[in-house]
């Protein structure tokens, strides 16, 4: 447990820097000293992750596709905090890619004790006009990716256990229309983080899915112009979600709390996808 003044109440920004009438206040840290790989982290949802990753205590490696500004400001902030983080670059659908990048990130930290599969890809398009290569695109980073990262992760992690951390979607269990690929890989994701717990439990490893409602991030205010409105109308606690709220529930998975919690899907929707379509008022 790290020590740290207390925080002054007050306007005054400097405040949280002193100590106030030379009391301390224990700050719990439940991911101190562990190390953690963050899949598509430079921006959204994954940049959220990475950052509550690091306000909990752990370095951080943030990967990249193509990103790179965006994966070195999230370095950048997590640096601010001051915890350890790198950029690694690795498409998760190209194994020798997700190689190099376990290699990469294990000689920068001794051990990886977390990792977060976050990376994804859509395609807006109805069924009978998605092409064959965008459909491999999206099964290849979502679901494939899943795969050669939890693979390699659990691998390395057999002989001290881990946490894994799948990102889902409301379409792990509805159908997304529109987005027919995005929801076949997320569906994959659902039981793959089963499957996956069932077989790495013996190594102490647990594996869990978070799935999110709407969460308001780049990629979502280009939908509507009005994304945060229409989608709060729907869900039950009256607001959409932010990239925090996802994050909160992914460092619940990954800390000694949830120990004994494996082969779960965590709904992070406001009750967005418990709500039944329902004729009465």
């Amino acid at each position: 447990m790290r020590v740290r003044p207390a925080r002054v109440q007050g306007s005054d920004p400097g405040a949280s820097t002193r100590a106030f009438s030379g009391k301390i206040a224990c700050v719990n840290l439940p991911l101190e000293s562990k190390t953690a790989l963050v899949t598509g982290a430079s921006k959204g949802i994954g940049k959220g992750i990475a950052l509550e990753l690091a306000r909990a205590g752990a370095n951080v490696a943030v990967n990249y596709n193509t990103d790179r500004a965006g994966a070195e400001a999230t370095v950048a902030e997590i640096h601010g905090m001051g915890r350890g983080a790198f950029a690694v670059q690795a498409n998760v659908g190209v194994a020798a890619d997700v190689d190099r990048m376990f290699k990469q990130t294990l000689e920068g930290y001794p051990r990886l004790d977390i990792l977060v599969n976050n990376a994804g890809v859509q395609t807006w398009k109805p069924l009978l006009d998605l092409t064959e290569a965008e459909w491999d695109r999206t099964i290849d980073t979502n679901l494939k990716g899943c795969f050669l990262c939890a693979q390699r992760a659990g691998r390395h992690m057999r002989g001290s256990g881990g946490r894994i951390v799948n990102i889902g979607s409301g379409c792990n269990k509805v159908a997304f229309p529109n987005l027919v690929d995005y929801t076949a890989s997320k569906g994959g994701i659902e039981m793959f983080t089963k499957v996956a717990a069932v077989e790495l439990g013996q190594y102490q490893i647990t594996v869990n899915c978070v799935a999110p409602g709407a969460v308001e991030i780049e990629r979502t205010r280009l939908e509507a112009g009005d994304y945060s409105e229409t989608w709060a109308k729907l869900t039950p606690l009256g607001r959409v979600g932010q990239p925090l709220d996802v994050a909160r529930a992914v460092v619940f998975l990954a800390s000694d709390a949830a120990a004994f919690i494996t082969g779960q899907t965590i709904w992070v929707d406001g009750g967005l996808f418990s709500k039944p379509t329902w004729p009465y008022a």
